[in-house]
């Protein structure tokens, strides 16, 4: 599991999360480009969380989405798996 929660997608995701939450601290006005990061950064967490949970559907031998990162690779983790 910590394999998982101390990826650098998460981490980045995470740290980026808390830079937009000091600098909204601050009494600097909220603009289109302070709404246009906090999208991005949910952006950035959801697909950080959709690859954790792709990786470790694959390397339980589930089906993964085609458009995912770990395509291709379900046999491989699921072997490394089961070594462990």
């Amino acid at each position: 599991m910590r394999t998982y929660l101390f990826g650098s997608g998460l981490f980045s995701a995470i740290m980026s999360g808390l830079s937009l939450l000091r600098s909204a601290r601050e009494d600097s006005p909220f603009t289109w480009r302070t709404a246009l990061a906090w999208m991005s950064w949910g952006i950035t967490l959801a697909l950080a969380i959709g690859s954790i949970v792709d990786t470790r559907r694959a390397s339980q031998g589930k089906l993964v989405a085609t458009d995912s990162p770990v395509h291709g690779k379900e046999a491989k983790l699921l072997k490394k798996q089961l070594r462990s």
